[in-house]
């Protein structure tokens, strides 16, 4: 079975969701909060993580050295980025926004890195 950060980066590597991709060009995670809780967290019998609860997923992120933070009001350079930024801009949801130097879309050895704290 995989860890969480194995997990965390299949699930942005996959085309099934638009609540979650990679931004600042793979450098960070971006999530839409709304849409993560039902599309991700919701699903009924092929749970992803062992939650149903963002704050539980939260958690987990900030437990392997996740750290939350703002986006810079530069755009986008990546189309499928700028497109779901904007989708989400317009429906107004909250897009939370995690680093960790060791999850790098250009740089997966770094994942190995990525430990519970």
């Amino acid at each position: 079975s995989l860890r969480f950060p194995q997990k965390l980066w299949k699930l942005l590597e996959s085309s099934k969701f638009q609540s979650i991709w990679w931004s600042e060009g793979g450098k960070c995670v971006a999530i839409n909060k709304d849409l993560f809780e039902v599309e991700v967290l919701g699903r009924e019998g092929q749970q992803v993580f062992h939650t149903q609860k963002m704050k539980s997923f939260m958690r987990q992120l900030n437990a392997y050295g996740f750290t939350k933070t703002y986006r810079s009001f530069q755009r986008s350079a990546s189309l499928p980025e700028f497109l779901a930024e904007e989708a989400a801009a317009s429906a107004h949801s909250q897009i939370l926004y995690y680093y960790n130097p060791g999850f790098n879309r250009e740089h997966p050895w770094l994942l190995e890195t990525c430990k519970r704290r």
